[in-house]
């Protein structure tokens, strides 16, 4: 990426940077931090865990030495970890805040708030967490979801599908209920510049195939190895994108070159349904051309 034209970036506001996958939203947020000042602030669900630093693209040790840099691989693995606790540690935060990352439901709950659901009682997760591992598991939670939450919510998605069945399992209400009901946000728009990076699929697709090698030269690997003794697949530090197949791999089910390739096209599908996710829910963003100077019509 050529280095950005930061005239359009209001230095005065919070900065919020979404993008897909590989798109260089994070060397985009870095460059705002040592250009206007700021902490760069992680928004995404997979760099919050401890044993995943190279599997999951964080900064480097590096990048973080060049600026202010906040939850970024502070959560454990095996410790439970919401939407609303990031949240909660985001409105801890002093100063102006560069937040930038792919998880879509973190950038929404941030910009238009998040409903205040109970937490779901361990014993019920784990009953959740066993239906899902099951056979038709997953057909089973939304058979019985009710129709409303069921409308809303991406049920393709596992982890959605089974929140939204916690939720009306631990509360008796639905998910989509709670979220009729919620708080003003903690990042309004008058207080922040919101942008969303976009690029040529073939463009991303390419990097993302690039940068899986060099996770690869980088470690990857060995942070899979790592984990072996530890891993549970529907743990949430699990679904990081690549460790089930470097996993497989390491277990015996997948050649490395097996790995690397459903691994590359794993990612790809998770870019995207971030894409998705952005058209449908961040229409009112500023548009931002990955790999170019600045930003693009919205």
């Amino acid at each position: 990426m050529r280095d950005p034209d930061l005239t359009q970036i209001d230095a005065s506001r919070h900065l919020v940077i979404a993008g897909p996958t590989a798109s260089g939203k994070s060397a985009l947020a870095l460059a705002v931090a040592q250009a206007q000042g700021g902490t760069v602030v992680n928004a995404d669900a997979l760099q919050v865990w401890s044993c995943w630093r190279v599997l999951t693209a964080r900064p480097s040790a590096t990048d973080e030495a060049l600026a202010p840099h906040a939850l970024y691989g502070h959560v454990a693995p095996g410790a439970a970890y919401s939407v609303g606790d990031w949240l909660r540690q985001v409105a801890g935060l002093r100063g102006r805040l560069i937040v930038v990352g792919g998880t879509g439901l973190y950038l929404t709950a941030l910009t238009r708030g998040l409903a205040q659901i109970p937490a779901t009682p361990p014993a019920l997760r784990a009953q959740a967490d066993a239906r899902l591992s099951e056979p038709g598991g997953l057909a089973g939670l939304i058979a019985e979801l009710d129709p409303q939450s069921a409308a809303q919510i991406d049920l393709r998605n596992p982890a959605r599908v089974q929140r939204a069945w916690e939720v009306l399992a631990a509360t008796g209400r639905g998910i989509a209920a709670w979220q009729a009901d919620t708080p003003p946000p903690l990042m309004p728009p008058d207080t922040c510049q919101r942008i969303v990076i976009t690029s040529d699929r073939d463009w991303l697709a390419d990097r993302i195939a690039r940068r899986f090698h060099a996770m690869l030269e980088q470690g990857a690997l060995d942070e899979a190895r790592a984990m072996q003794p530890h891993w549970a697949p529907t743990a949430q530090w699990a679904r990081a994108i690549g460790a089930p197949e470097l996993m497989a791999h390491l277990h015996g089910a997948l050649t490395l070159q097996e790995a690397t390739e459903r691994a590359i096209i794993a990612s790809r599908q998770y870019a995207k349904s971030q894409r998705i996710w952005f058209r449908g829910r961040m229409r009112d963003w500023h548009l931002w051309q990955a790999g170019n100077a600045g930003p693009i019509a919205s």
